[in-house]
Formats: C-alpha cells, structure tokens, sequence
C-alpha cells in the first residue's frame, strides 16, 4: 500500500541508533532538559546558520513564545496569511493580539508582499477601502498597533523575505518565520529558521524533520531574544526555578524526543535531496501526460524541504474527480486547506467574510496533496500520476 507519508520505512533507516539513544536516557534518569537537549540545539543551529536554537514542546509554543518574547498582546496587530494551519493565527489570538489576514500569492501560495502592504496602510488609516481588515463590533480596528507579521513557509517553499523584511523595516516591524513546514529548505545561501529576525519551527513527526511526538525549536541570532526564550519555556524562570522573573508557559522539549531527532538529523540532509527527486519526478510525470494540473512553482534561488507536494486542479469538480480515482486506486490524498482561516468558526470574531481574500479562497477549493516523502520510488510515482490520468 502507498503511504501519504512513510515514517515506517525511516524508522527502519534509524532503528538502531534511536532505540539505544532512548535507552541511554530512560537509564540516565534526565527526562527533561537532559544533555541530549543540548546537544540538539547545537547541531540545529550549526544546520540553520544561527547562532542560538531553543528547542520547545511544539512549533505552536514556539511562536507563542515568540510573540511573549516581544511583549505583542492586547492591541496589537500581527499580519498572517489566511492559507496555512490553524496554529500560525491562533498563536496570535493566544497572546491576546489580533490577527490581521493578507492574501497569498497565487504561485508560491505564500504570503503576498504587495498585499501586506496594503494591509499594513489599511489598519494604519483604519480604512478598509484599502485592505479588507477585522470588522466585528468587538474588534476597533483604530484602536490597534501594527506589531509584527508572522510569514509562513508553506508547504516547504520559504516566503519572500527579502521583501517582507524590506516592508517591515520601513514600518518598524517585527518578522517572525514560521518555519514549521520549510526546516531544511533554502533561500539562496540561507537556511530556512535564519530569514527573520526570529525563526520558528515544528517537529511533529510529519514534518521533514519530526520527532516521535510533539517539539519545537526558535532560532535567533539575538542574545537577549535566545535568554528571554529560555526563561519563557520554564515558567519565566530567573537564576533558578524557583525565581520567576516573567510569565511564561511549560514549553521544555523532552529529552527522548531530543535523542530521536539527533539520529534523524544524520540522514536530514539525504532526506532532503530524495524529497526533491521526488517532486522532479511527479513534475516531469504530470507534464509528460498533459495532466490538467498546476504543479508547484520554485522561484529562482530557492530550494523547497517538500514538506508536501501539493497541486492545483482546474476546478473543485475536477479536484473531487482526481482524488476519487486516486482513492480507488488505493492512493492517499488529503486537501491542505480546505477553508481559510478567516473563513473558520474560531475567527468569526474578526468579522472577515467570504470574498475578503479571493486567492486563498480560489485556492482552497482547488488544492491537493499527493504522498510525498524521501523513500518514494519512480514507478510508485508513474503508478499515482497514471491513477490520475484515469480520470481525466
């Protein structure tokens, strides 16, 4: 059977060396914040070219922490795009900030640095003629301060940050990178984790590098960012645990969990260049047949972790169509996202409505994801792409 995704067949791969490292800590006793823990964000940011990691519990306590790091929350404005995970905006609302959604590209289905733009002049002017922002009763939007924008790389493709950086500087604000899907990838001689001022990313097993539960990781160049980090993670800790300086949250990655990716990190990088062959081949594949499809797009200079595959069909008939006869063939498939955030039931406080951000919306009712990881084969790829070719 065809796996969406293979964590069985790379467990095979690191077997050995992971269950010996989990013995190694059940027999050593530190549970957590053991040595391993250490070791790991050493060599992560040897990986990414930072000068700190602090690991976490998850990629959503990592940009929770973030967000407290910099003292965003009530009044404050953050700019996300609508077309990711729940996560990226509800770490937001956590904090108590206001999540402020801009569309994306149509290409790299990343945030769209002309539209943030206007974003930001929108909310600034407090006039939604510019940009669609909140208008809910509850939310005043004139009574809000632009603070930051949380970028996320989707699907594996890091955003536009060269722009998005420039945009921030000019208006004084703070870029954080959600790197949950993008960890490995790279923007010209930059690793994703390094493009902002700080960098976020998960380790959910799905992820390309995921460990065998939940865990997170910032990455960050700034000593005081890294120190404020660490004390956030241990309930505001100060010189000890018993002296708590701040807020802040039980965000510690365990140490079993620190062992596991350490082995997973030998074979990242190989992991990496197969996830590539991977998506070369379903392109050449999808082309070579004439497929109605959109296949992803990879700007000039830049280097995707393929976190997924995802692909666009000409319509949400034509998507239904493509994923049945995948789904008779014995082929999985899932929808990343099958409706916007500002669409969804949890941020109906905002008072966004259908027709705000047409892309992600266009895109959502277009959108699917076929298997992808490092151990799929060329003929295991022709067999999906010909399961397709069926239905058209």
């Amino acid at each position: 059977m065809i796996q969406f995704i293979d964590l069985q067949t790379q467990y095979r791969l690191v077997q050995e060396e992971v269950e010996a490292a989990v013995l190694r800590v059940m027999r050593g006793g530190q549970y957590i914040m053991g040595p391993e823990v250490a070791e790991l964000e050493a060599e992560l940011s040897g990986f990414a070219g930072v000068k700190h990691t602090v690991s976490c519990a998850s990629g959503t306590d990592a940009l929770v922490m973030a967000l407290m790091a910099k003292n965003i929350g009530p009044g404050d404005a953050v700019f996300t795009p609508p077309f990711t995970f729940v996560a990226t905006a509800e770490a937001i609302a956590t904090v108590g900030a206001t999540p402020i959604f801009v569309d994306i590209d149509p290409g790299t289905f990343n945030i769209d640095p002309e539209a943030l733009k206007l974003a930001i002049l929108a909310v600034r002017r407090c006039d939604p003629s510019i940009y669609p922002v909140p208008r809910a009763g509850e939310i005043h939007v004139e009574r809000l301060t632009c603070k930051a924008i949380i970028a996320v790389d989707l699907f594996g493709l890091t955003a536009d940050y060269d722009r998005i950086n420039a945009i921030a500087a000019e208006d004084g604000l703070l870029v954080i990178e959600d790197a949950a899907q993008s960890f490995g990838a790279r923007a010209g001689s930059k690793r994703a984790g390094s493009l902002a001022e700080i960098g976020c990313t998960s380790f959910f097993p799905a992820k390309p590098l995921g460990c065998y539960g939940d865990g997170g990781a910032l990455f960050t160049d700034d000593d005081e960012l890294a120190a404020l980090f660490r004390s956030i993670r241990v309930h505001g800790q100060g010189s000890d645990k018993y002296e708590n300086v701040r807020i802040g949250i039980t965000g510690r990655l365990d140490t079993i969990q620190a062992a596991a990716l350490l082995a997973k990190l030998k074979i990242f990088e190989q992991e990496l260049n197969d996830r590539e062959r991977v998506a070369l081949a379903y392109n050449a594949a999808i082309e070579r047949e004439g497929l109605a499809l959109q296949t992803p797009t990879l700007p000039q200079g830049q280097k995707s972790a393929w976190a997924q595959y995802s692909v666009l069909a000409a319509d949400s008939a034509a998507r239904e169509r493509l994923m049945e006869s995948l789904k008779q063939a014995g082929i999985p498939t899932s929808i990343y996202y099958p409706k916007p955030l500002h669409l969804q039931k949890a941020f109906a406080y905002l008072g966004y409505a259908a027709g705000d951000f047409a892309v992600s919306e266009a895109i959502s009712g277009r959108v699917f994801s076929l298997p992808m990881h490092p151990y799929l084969d060329d003929a295991t790829i022709i067999s999906i792409v010909d399961a397709m070719k069926a239905a058209s």
